[in-house]
């Protein structure tokens, strides 16, 4: 089955305790920055007996567990944003870990009234419908089932952030619902095949195309949220451009690889990688020159794909080339 978005089994967790009257607090990282083990947009469902998600983990997620716990005791409705600051050094707001960086956490109790927001939520995460959710001590919790402009100067961009959060008094988290990140395969074969099962536990929203018909590999491929079959000279119209867009490109052959990446090069992908030997994307780079390509948008094509442990197996192939997106996601998220 295709992987669901991380945050699920939180809200799953938290409208299941709502419908059954147990107290329930949500828990979320408002802002990180750093080396913080909890970044911007993780969450947290805790009851009296369970949980579901993380905020970073060791012993600052395990104070702010038994936080909220002595706050649904105690019947606290009132909403907790502190600082933590993960240095020993730091003369408030320690965290108790030493991994440098800091993050921000929200506790924010979920009362009976939040029931239904908080089941829309749940849905909208199930079925990968479109919107967003905000939380602030003037609104509450809510969910806009159409993307709406930020009130933040980063709206001000032409592509709005996944996560958003406004300081102050009249502090705002905002965040868009379902997978931030989504990676094309174009091609469908045995290593795409492993590709797929391996993403599926590293928070991909899948796309895997093909231009074969009745393809064993890609009917077996269940962990791919979506599967297209296409002429690969139609490709592009499949394949969104964006900063959270990533492609990899392994066609059955030389040939289809060129004819999809003459397509996609010189558009604007956080990654566009493609599979084969030196040689092979030593000849597809001097095809693509002589098609009229730049040399920097040549440059920004990567390959052969997959960092460097000697794989042979499509398996582990599959792990090198995921290694080197995850690789790509923690550089782009370091960048200011």
């Amino acid at each position: 089955m295709p992987a669901t978005p991380r945050d699920l089994p939180v809200w799953t967790l938290a409208a299941a305790s709502l419908r059954a009257g147990t107290p329930v607090a949500l828990l979320c990282v408002v802002r990180s920055e750093g080396s913080s083990p909890g970044r911007q947009g993780f969450k947290m469902a805790v009851t009296p007996d369970e949980v579901a998600g993380s905020i970073g983990g060791g012993i600052m997620e395990h104070k702010w567990v038994e936080l909220a716990r002595q706050r649904l005791r105690e019947a606290d409705a009132a909403p907790l944003l502190r600082p933590q600051i993960h240095r020993r050094e730091a003369p408030t707001d320690r965290s108790g870990m030493m991994c440098s960086g800091e993050q921000e956490v929200l506790l924010w109790p979920l009362a009976v009234a939040d029931l239904a927001t908080v089941e829309a939520i749940a849905r909208h995460l199930q079925t990968s419908s479109p919107g967003s959710l905000s939380i602030g001590p003037t609104a509450g919790l809510q969910l806009h089932p159409a993307e709406t402009p930020l009130a933040t100067a980063a709206a001000e961009t032409t592509e709005t952030p996944f996560y958003a959060f406004q300081p102050g008094l009249e502090w705002l988290y905002r965040e868009r619902l379902g997978f931030r990140d989504q990676l094309t395969i174009v091609g469908g074969g045995h290593v795409s095949l492993a590709l797929s099962r391996v993403l599926a536990a590293l928070d991909f929203e899948l796309t895997v195309i093909d231009d074969r018909l009745d393809l064993p590999t890609l009917e077996a491929n269940d962990a791919a949220h979506h599967r297209i079959l296409v002429d690969y000279e139609n490709v592009a119209a499949e394949i969104p451009a964006g900063t959270h867009r990533y492609v990899v490109v392994m066609t059955v052959g030389y040939r289809t690889d060129a004819v999809v990446l003459r397509q996609l090069l010189g558009r604007s992908f956080r990654y566009l990688g493609v599979m084969g030997s030196v040689a092979k994307v030593a000849e597809l780079r001097r095809g693509l020159q002589e098609a009229g390509f730049s040399a920097q948008e040549i440059a920004r094509l990567r390959g052969p794909i997959g960092l460097p442990i000697g794989s042979q197996t499509p398996e582990e192939i599959a792990i090198s080339i995921a290694a080197e997106l995850i690789q790509v996601r923690r550089e782009a998220a370091q960048k200011p």
